[in-house]
């Protein structure tokens, strides 16, 4: 007599787990569970990369109680998703593709990762958007060397390795769910189709001349430095601009055509004014375009540069004391108010992240800073980490996460940070605290033309603020340790568990990109 199948309908039909039991802490006070129930969560998904080859996924869920900024501020709760040496050399880059939309039905609650690493492979994978929902019996009793949960995702999977490009990878964006750019130290930039990973078109930049190299130098044929150090995309899909290693200047590319639109040649001012002397390098190290798309910031290895659309400089960027930066990203403004210009957050390798105005700039005559130039230079508002909150080790990479994504609040954005000592750190940072009035002790203002808002675009000139310290802005949330050499990072806020889900082909994906088109061949240019 065979043995009877168990009945799983009961099991089926019990209730989902929400999130307050996988951010429950088995070391918490019963008074703080109680709290952690009665309210909600947020959960963000945290992806680092490392020179040890480890790709390190994790969970960090915050209460409602520290989003909202209460009395009560619980501790933000870490879990591990997943571990493993993703590349046989160092991991440079990684890219994620955008949330998918929860009005279209058609699109899959997936995202696609995609890491590359100096073993010129880029390994692609399926992760998903959920937040996740597992047992917390099963959770804590899992034996682990850090003290730290384990929500592992069955949704998670590898999907293989692109080998399109023969050297390191540098940089890698999604622009949409359908295309992946990627560049490499191979001076090209090759977009590919997520839908079967066909290689549409890759676009090639010359390879630079030797200039000054020693007479007894004893490099190989083509082994001078080359390759593409950073890329943008246009808003618009159509344009985009990058820069290289050996070039001092910087290319902008017509999507629409694969070719080149444009060069750039960076002026002497341009480089003194960012502190490249005679014998740096000279060249662009990270280029970004701001929410509009009417101007672009170039990172170089100690400041970075505003341009235009006309590719005119309007202001640089010059952390104080002078310090190398390491990552660039822009923050909107205009979604706390309208007339205010975007600002642009730096990284430097003082463990500082600093923010500053690109609308409210310093006079260019003033004779503090170190180097001069007649270039404006951009205020700085505010600062999180640094020597004052015992923060020293340089910030390697960050993310910012809106008002509204990462907090239920709209008032307060989410800041992470990845230091090369393996922390990652979750700020919490208000909007009042980067568009509010510097103020003083007594309650004065320290520079009233700091008060001056940007209006139409136009920029404010205010007296020199380098004698003015830069004050603390933010909250820490949260700090855990990674123990990996952290190189890079990406972070996206996780859809809540209401959301019905929908699983769909890729090949249903509807999201188009416009510059190139399937037909596109390989353009030498």
């Amino acid at each position: 007599m065979g043995k009877r199948k168990r009945d799983t309908a009961e099991k089926e039909r019990l209730p989902p787990l929400t999130l307050k039991h996988v951010v429950k802490d088995p070391n918490a006070s019963m008074l703080d569970s109680k709290r952690l129930q009665q309210g909600g969560s947020t959960t963000i998904q945290i992806i680092v990369g490392s020179y040890d080859r480890v790709l390190h996924g994790i969970t960090a869920t915050i209460p409602e109680a520290t989003e909202n900024g209460g009395g009560f501020s619980p501790e933000v709760h870490f879990a591990d998703t997943f571990l493993f040496n993703a590349h046989t050399s160092a991991i440079r880059c990684l890219a994620i593709s955008p949330l998918p939309s929860l009005e279209d039905p058609s699109q899959s609650h997936k995202l696609t990762l995609a890491s590359g690493g100096t073993d010129e492979r880029i390994n692609l994978y399926h992760i998903s958007a959920m937040a996740p929902s597992v047992d917390v019996k099963k959770a804590v009793s899992r034996p682990t060397l850090g003290n730290t949960l384990v929500t592992e995702n069955p949704k998670n999977r590898e999907l293989g390795s692109l080998l399109h490009h023969s050297s390191s990878i540098t940089a890698l964006y999604f622009p949409t769910r359908s295309k992946l750019l990627s560049a490499a130290e191979d001076n090209t930039v090759a977009i590919s189709r997520t839908r079967d990973w066909t290689v549409l078109s890759t676009i090639k930049a010359p390879i630079p001349k030797a200039i000054g190299r020693p007479s007894g130098d004893t490099a190989p044929l083509g082994g001078t430095p080359a390759g593409v150090n950073d890329f943008a995309v246009h808003p618009s899909m159509k344009l985009m601009i990058s820069v290289g290693k050996g070039e001092k200047c910087m290319r902008l590319w017509n999507l629409v055509t694969g070719k080149k639109a444009g060069v750039l040649t960076f002026e002497r001012e341009i480089l003194q004014g960012v502190g490249e002397g005679r014998w740096a390098s000279g060249e662009g190290r990270k280029v970004e375009w701001n929410s509009n798309g009417d101007g672009f910031v170039v990172g170089f290895e100690k400041g970075a540069v505003v341009f235009g659309m006309d590719s005119k400089p309007k202001c640089r960027v010059m952390p104080v004391p002078v310090t190398k930066i390491h990552q660039i990203h822009y923050i909107p403004n205009q979604q706390y108010d309208a007339h205010l210009a975007d600002l642009l957050a730096v990284s430097t390798e003082d463990g500082r992240v600093v923010f500053y105005s690109t609308g409210v700039v310093q006079d260019a005559d003033d004779k503090i800073m170190v180097p001069t130039s007649p270039i404006p230079t951009c205020v700085p508002l505010g600062q999180l980490g640094g020597k004052d909150t015992d923060i020293s080790i340089r910030v390697k990479d960050f993310e910012y996460l809106a008002p509204g994504t990462a907090q239920r609040n709209q008032t307060s954005g989410t800041i992470i940070t990845a230091s090369s000592d393996g922390s990652i750190r979750i700020w919490s940072v208000r909007a009042s605290e980067l568009v509010e009035k510097r103020k003083t002790t007594n309650g004065t203002s320290d520079h009233p033309q700091l008060e001056e808002r940007t209006m139409n675009g136009e920029q404010t000139h205010v007296e020199d603020l380098s004698k003015a310290p830069i004050r603390q802005c933010g909250t820490l949330l949260g700090t855990h340790e990674t123990g990996n050499r952290i190189t890079c990072l990406k972070a996206f806020t996780m859809l809540s568990l209401s959301t019905p889900q929908v699983d769909v082909a890729d090949n249903k994906d509807s999201d188009v990109f416009e510059g190139i088109s399937d037909s596109d061949k390989e353009n030498n240019i």
